[in-house]
């Protein structure tokens, strides 16, 4: 049991945590602030948090655990705003979808107290943001990939460990580095291929007629392209180099499959769509992983 969580950005990921503690009965208090005292105010309404804060300071101050669901970029300011008020007791965990500058970046702010910051990564989410479409379990079921560091306190780790766990997520650990080099793959690349392919969509003059003629299929390769704009900006710009290496592999992939429909026979595209069909088929979402390197 938390007395008190410190929820700094009340939007979709940060108001489903407080959702999701008050339902597991895990905390006795949420104050929350957002840049957006709107946001603040209807997160309150809600019954998402109980107090309004003005300030990420205020939001902090008393609290045994301190939530930041705010954009990466975002990531060193907010906690150096409330680097004063950290002690080694404390949680703090982030949601963010990067880790390697995460890590730096609390590295910078907190310095002497870094020990209390555990970077975290829930697999999950929505196209839709605000905290209007916060939901109690949109955690249960889901991964939570932690990245600590040689210098995480073990007393928080295993505090991090077990309240994701009691949250109803299955909780595995990875360095941070080995995080953003998969999750190039697995996350980042698609949505820019999403990203892309509406562009090339939208940048034709018949656009429009084309839209209209979509359906299931490309409704379901590109729904991730609905997700937040500057959200995204921030994720690709912070994984840059993973994300442009995975690029490169998937520019060699998509020539083969063109070399392949030019070729005289048949085979060799079919054993391209074979391959992938069989892997996508026997794939399920979650399964085990072998890394643990962290």
């Amino acid at each position: 049991m938390f007395e008190q969580l410190g929820l700094i950005g009340c939007g979709l990921m940060g108001g489903s945590f407080a959702l999701a503690m008050k339902k597991a009965g895990l905390v006795q208090r949420v104050v929350g602030y957002s840049k957006s005292p709107s946001t603040t105010e209807r997160a309150r309404q809600l019954g998402v948090i109980d107090v309004e804060a003005p300030s990420a300071l205020l939001a902090a101050a008393g609290a045994d655990i301190v939530l930041l669901a705010v954009p990466v970029a975002a990531t060193e300011a907010t906690l150096k705003a409330i680097k004063h008020l950290v002690t080694p007791q404390m949680l703090i965990m982030d949601v963010g979808s990067t880790k390697a500058d995460v890590v730096q970046a609390a590295q910078r702010a907190l310095r002497d107290q870094f020990g209390s910051f555990v970077p975290a990564h829930p697999i999950t989410g929505r196209e839709v943001s605000g905290v209007e479409h916060a939901e109690a379990d949109l955690y249960r079921g889901r991964q939570v990939i932690l990245t600590p560091t040689e210098r995480t306190l073990t007393a928080q780790l295993r505090r991090a460990e077990g309240l994701w766990t009691q949250l109803g997520s299955r909780v595995s650990s990875m360095s941070p580095e080995s995080h953003d080099a998969s999750f190039a793959a697995v996350s980042h690349l698609p949505h820019m291929l999403a990203f892309a392919m509406l562009s090339s969509i939208i940048g034709q003059p018949q656009a429009d007629d084309l839209l209209a003629l979509a359906g299931p299929g490309f409704r379901d390769f590109t729904r991730i392209a609905a997700s937040d704009p500057k959200m995204w900006r921030d994720i690709l710009r912070a994984n840059r180099d993973e994300v442009l290496a995975q690029s490169q592999l998937f520019k060699q992939a998509l020539q083969g499959l063109e070399d392949a429909m030019r070729a005289s026979s048949d085979q060799p595209l079919e054993d391209l769509i074979t391959l992938a069909s069989h892997t996508r088929a026997h794939w399920r979402m979650g399964a085990q992983r072998g890394h643990k390197d962290a």
